[in-house]
């Protein structure tokens, strides 16, 4: 509803209640309204999935639609996001936030710092997610504060250009609402765990759950050694899970991300149940290795025997009670993975990789598309690839290959800073910069994420910072450093008061009290020096 229109309602609603409510101004309540737009997260799930569903459709149809996130671990981190993303592209279109299980752990567990093993307190990713919810919509309110009080002096002026073309600024707002990809881990538990938690996500906001295919009591991070899978029976019914509580919650377009991480996953925990030669219990199990068995003989005390294409075969069982995995066997468990979970209810993919190489991933998709027409990924442009590195060797690697004169070049040593302003490392960056571009194109990634972003670049400004500040520079490096930079770039935060809500909390005051209102906004407030 229009602004000017939500006015009209609210002076209707007032009058009808009588004299009593003669302190309540319909301007202020259609204020208050417009700045609080979100009342509940199953307000944004419906809202946020509603957009990332027309995104998808929009990158079937043009694959330069790709959509991309940062993960965060504070609400405040998220919130300046978005506000960033506002104020250089006008627009948060395409643009969401990743809820990283790493940074949970690293960050946010009661236990303090831990590894991403799914060992910190599983409500905590569900009041995250409330937690960046509640710093968006903040943000809303921030921005719309601003416009209504530039409404309020073009107001007193009788400036009617002006007045029209505030009110059209806030009629049009755009949200900083945008989709949570929300990561569930292994789903922390059985399937009944998976869906518990998926709900608490759900009505915190989460429109798109991640879920990965590792078992949840051994789960590792997926660019660590020792990673379990387990059978698809058993993924297939947490993809239930969560699907069950998306339409349980009225979230019914919700989306899930399958992941796999098969392709450095060597282990398994569990022999699939096989009913058939040829189901998908039996391709599970087609991929064990072990040692054909001759006679009886050959089975000792606690061996397990499976028949695998028609012979009898003993698994090979580690000390752990773990199986293993036939050696070069990654790529096509995943293949089989991510058909197997888009013909039961996933709606994306997500391959975790070891490398960032846009023709590995696009071997893999293209295998999958030709089952599965339509698939899409998510992809992790993980910190935890030495981008650099990775990027130089691959152009070393072409180069070669076109019988190009390398002889200025160490393969082992391309790190080096003396490659930065090679033709080599010039060549090796703009891969990187269009890595996004090139893999949405030819490898089907719908949605590019770095998961833990925010991670590094708090300890890097904090380590300059301190060196700095603790060294010669003393207060020169915080204020050339940080305000100085603040000032010249126009960030928000330089005035902080502002930014944490004293503006707003002025305004209500006055709404509430009037001329007896006491507000911290006045001519002596600090923040004053920043103009």
């Amino acid at each position: 509803m229009p602004y000017s229109n939500d006015v009209l309602a609210a002076k209707s609603l007032i009058e009808t209640n009588g004299p009593s409510w003669a302190n309540i101004n319909p301007e202020h309540v259609a204020r208050m309204r417009a700045q609080n737009r979100f009342k509940t997260g199953l307000d944004i799930a419906r809202f946020t999935a509603k957009i990332m569903r027309e995104d998808m459709a929009n990158y079937d149809a043009d694959t330069a639609q790709y959509t991309q996130s940062l993960g965060c671990w504070h609400g405040f981190i998220g919130q300046q996001k978005m506000i960033a993303i506002k104020k250089h592209f006008g627009s948060t279109k395409r643009r969401y936030l990743y809820l990283s299980g790493w940074m949970v752990a690293a960050l946010r567990s009661e236990f303090g710092p831990l590894p991403d093993q799914s060992m910190h307190e599983k409500t905590t990713v569900a009041s995250l997610i409330e937690e960046l919810y509640t710093f968006l919509r903040q943000a809303d309110s921030w921005e719309l504060n601003h416009l209504f009080r530039d409404l309020e002096a073009a107001n007193e002026a009788g400036d009617s250009a002006r007045i029209k073309e505030l009110e059209s600024k806030i009629d049009n707002h755009e949200t900083h609402i945008v989709p949570i990809i929300a990561d569930i881990d292994a789903g922390f538990g059985n399937a009944e765990a998976t869906y518990l938690l998926a709900k608490k996500m759900i009505e915190a906001g989460a429109c798109c759950i991640q879920i990965e295919n590792q078992v949840s009591d051994e789960k590792q991070c997926g660019h660590q050694d020792g990673k379990v899978t387990v059978p698809h029976e058993d993924f297939v019914s947490k993809i239930n899970a969560v699907r069950y509580a998306f339409l349980e919650l009225g979230v019914d377009d919700g989306v899930i991300v399958a992941r796999t991480d098969s392709l450095g996953a060597g282990l398994t925990q569990k022999i699939a149940v096989t009913k058939e030669p040829g189901d998908i219990g039996d391709q599970y199990n087609s991929f064990l290795d072990g040692d054909e068995i001759a006679s009886a003989e050959d089975i000792h005390n606690g061996d397990v025997v499976i028949k695998q294409g028609g012979k009898l075969v003993k698994p090979k069982r580690l000390a752990s009670g773990l199986y293993q995995f036939k050696q070069g066997s990654g790529e096509d468990r995943v293949v089989l993975d991510c058909i197997t979970s888009l013909q039961n209810g996933a709606d994306l993919l997500w391959i975790e990789t070891e490398k960032p190489h846009v023709g590995q991933i696009a071997a893999m998709v293209n295998r999958i598309r030709q089952v599965v027409p339509d698939a899409k990924l998510v992809y992790n442009n993980s910190p935890s690839f030495n981008w650099t590195l990775n990027f130089r060797q691959q152009v070393f690697d072409a180069w070669k290959e076109e019988g190009k004169d390398l002889s200025a070049y160490n393969r082992d040593k391309l790190m080096s800073v003396e490659y930065d302003n090679t033709e080599l490392g010039q060549l090796a960056d703009e891969w990187t910069a269009n890595f996004q571009r090139d893999s949405a194109r030819e490898a089907g990634i719908f949605h590019h994420l770095i998961t833990l972003p925010t991670y590094h670049t708090a300890a890097l400004s904090t380590d300059n910072l301190a060196k700095g500040y603790f060294g010669k520079e003393g207060m020169l490096a915080y204020v050339k450093g940080v305000q100085r930079e603040e000032l010249r770039q126009g960030i928000a935060t330089v005035k902080h008061q502002d930014m944490a809500g004293s503006n707003i909390g002025d305004d209500h005051k006055e709404f509430f009290a009037g001329e007896a209102a006491l507000k911290a906004g006045g001519k002596d407030n600090t923040m004053n020096q920043f103009g």
